[in-house]
């Protein structure tokens, strides 16, 4: 492939409409033109390097252009590159399918794909309304989310999303959902414990679902941290009470570790933090290493019993095109390896830890609020306490980021770490550096 031409960020404002942008912004706010990356690095098309802290919006796991990936995709092109998932099966599919499920000891047997993680949420819920349809409980129809959690942007993740600059615009286009308290730590009195918050919130949930359990058919969340609501991070007790609840009502419990599973909160899955299994897993980003586009549903076998007859109305009849595709599946497969082969999950125990002690210093920076941790997960708040600031934090720091060699995008006032599972001592000190250096950068303009 040939390098980028000089004009490319003219040619891109001018063909490509950027997600998640305000495309006006970038009158003044340039793109960043990338032109290769290779382990922890993205490279510029003038070759400047910037170490990728949010590994992409969080799916590259073990760094770019990985050997054994690329070597597992190439294999997989010389063989199969496509076909339907309807009426065919193929290899890569159903050793992904049988794996996923090991992971999860068996409860969680059968795997729904699909290619993104809003398309997995909308297949959980049509999933969850659908079971009980088919049980003749068509009045459970209702779902329930988190304060404050995000599931994607389709319609029906939409409706089960609580973050108002993706919803509000959106509002007269959605179902309704009920809405619960977020167990978020930071909500803490003086005195209470996050297991104490996810007490308080957990009595919300109990009062809605005795009151209208018949009516509900879910409720989905994001286990361990709401990650696009601003690394809102919560005790596992919150997930065990959910699932009591769960269970005493006959209520699904959706978890959607799109952005919190493989690894990133600690454990494979952060929901084994609270000993329980959920009746759907959605999974997605990180699952293929940041190479293909690929997301999944795990049911349990009560679920999937559900739809196992003679008619074809009872059958779940979603669908889409790459469903299954083999090279996103041997991508997910070799991932899947190098958490083998590496023992990522100690091995990030220890990395992370270090991280953690770089930005030690940020607990007592007067501006720094809630500097927490879960698993291979780093955030903080910036308050600015004593200053008026100026508008667009975000993008501010953002660019003072670049500038000292990294690649880090606030959410709000939230900064985050979740770099890819790969680095050493060396990078580590550099992320570190370059987070402080942009932040008082941001607070010093």
């Amino acid at each position: 492939m040939q390098a980028p031409s000089p004009d490319l960020v003219t040619r891109s404002l001018s063909a490509v409409w950027h997600p998640c942008t305000q495309m006006k912004h970038h009158e003044r706010i340039p793109l960043l033109p990338i032109a290769r990356a290779r382990g922890a690095y993205l490279y510029d098309a003038a070759g400047r390097r910037y170490l990728d802290g949010i590994s992409s919006w969080w799916v590259n796991l073990f760094g770019h252009a990985h050997p054994d990936i690329n070597a597992a995709v190439a294999d997989q092109l010389g063989t199969l590159a496509h076909v339907m998932l309807a009426g065919c099966t193929h290899e890569p599919a159903v050793m992904l399918a049988e794996r996923l499920s090991a992971l999860t000891g068996g409860t969680l047997g059968h795997a729904f794909f699909a290619s993104d993680g809003a398309s997995a949420v909308e297949i959980a819920l049509k999933m969850s309304f659908h079971f009980w349809r088919n049980h003749g409980h068509a009045a459970k129809r209702d779902f329930v989310c988190i304060d404050n959690g995000y599931h994607g942007e389709t319609l029906g993740a939409l409706a089960v999303t609580d973050v108002a600059l993706f919803r509000d615009a959106y509002g007269p286009l959605l179902r309704h959902a009920h809405r619960v308290p977020s167990p978020d730590a930071r909500l803490a009195a003086p005195g209470e414990s996050a297991a104490d918050v996810a007490a308080r919130a957990l009595a919300e949930v109990a009062r809605l679902f005795e009151a209208r359990a018949t009516h509900i058919a879910a409720i989905i969340v994001e286990p361990l941290v709401q990650c696009a609501g601003g690394m809102a991070m919560h005790d596992p007790s919150y997930l065990r009470g959910l699932r009591e609840l769960c269970d005493r009502h006959g209520v699904h419990l959706v978890a959607d570790e799109i952005a919190v599973g493989f690894g990133r909160t600690g454990t494979f899955f952060a929901h084994e933090q609270a000993g329980i299994r959920p009746d759907f897993l959605c999974l997605s980003k990180g699952i293929s290493g940041g190479y293909l586009p690929l997301s999944v549903v795990l049911s349990t076998d009560a679920i999937h019993d559900a739809f196992y007859a003679d008619e074809i109305a009872r059958g779940f009849l979603h669908s889409h095109s790459y469903t299954g595709n083999p090279l996103a599946c041997r991508a997910a497969l070799a991932t899947l390896d190098l958490f083998v082969r590496t023992d990522a999950i100690a091995r990030n125990r220890v990395r992370f830890d270090a991280l953690e002690r770089a930005l030690g210093n940020l607990a007592s920076h007067p501006d720094v609020a809630h500097l927490r941790r879960r698993g291979a997960i780093l955030a903080f708040d910036v308050a600015e306490r004593g200053r008026p600031g100026q508008g667009g934090f975000a993008q501010r720091y953002a660019r003072h980021a670049l500038a000292a060699g990294a690649l880090l995008r606030p959410i709000g006032r939230t900064v985050y770490l979740m770099p890819p599972y790969i680095l050493d001592d060396e990078q580590i000190v550099q992320l570190a550096s370059a987070t402080i250096a942009a932040l008082e950068k941001t607070l010093s303009e």
